[in-house]
């Protein structure tokens, strides 16, 4: 019997503190490290893989949301693995060395069902695209080629770029993501200047909406 993406995916599923290949052999007597160690090398697990997993189950629905996540794959002690570069990570607070994965998740509102659909690597010195363009590419990959409802789209305030908040509104979809207080910003239509989102006035409406 030969290892395949399934036996793999289970592994990373069930195991919730160590996903390294030695820890994988020393749970999965009928295959060896070195087997392993072959598989992860000549296997290429892409975004599609995924997609073709998951989408006969998607629960759609036409005011559901996708949810773009970023978190840092923490490898502090590694110096020699590809991907692994110097990045800010939410969960520590700091600069770590780790690899940036970014990820798509559809939420159906109404039932509650959740599931990554898309994701990214963050190799900015392989392919030359930042995170935002990441973003970019996963929405419109939803909307023209997935095909599938989505009618709100949620981020951190890393995401909260003119650019990509400008496409998400051509697209008809709302967004939802937090700015800082100091983010400069203008809710007059051009009549007033810019100016910190601290100092705007809101009324108990807006407030409540």
């Amino acid at each position: 019997m030969s290892i395949n993406y399934l036996y793999y995916c289970q592994y990373l599923l069930s195991s919730q503190i160590n996903y390294t290949l030695t820890n994988f052999a020393a749970h999965i007597q009928k295959f060896s490290h070195d087997t392993i160690n072959r598989y992860l090398n000549s296997e290429n697990l892409t975004p599609e893989v995924i997609w073709e997993k998951v989408h006969s189950e998607l629960q759609s629905h036409p005011e559901a949301c996708l949810v773009f996540d970023d978190t840092v794959l923490d490898k502090r002690f590694s110096s020699k693995i590809e991907l692994v570069r110097r990045q800010y990570s939410g969960n520590e607070h700091r600069v770590i060395r780790g690899i940036g994965l970014i990820s798509c998740i559809y939420v159906n509102p109404e039932t509650g069902y959740y599931s990554v659909i898309d994701y990214r690597i963050y190799d900015p010195d392989g392919d030359g695209h930042t995170k935002l363009d990441h973003v970019a590419d996963m929405l419109n990959d939803v909307v023209f080629k997935k095909k599938i409802p989505v009618a709100k789209v949620l981020m951190d305030s890393w995401y909260a770029a003119q650019k990509l908040m400008a496409l998400i509104d051509n697209l008809g979809k709302i967004y939802y993501v937090p700015l800082k207080k100091n983010r400069l910003v203008d809710d007059t239509g051009g009549q007033k200047k810019y100016q910190p989102i601290e100092q705007l006035i809101w009324s108990e409406i807006e407030e409540k909406q």
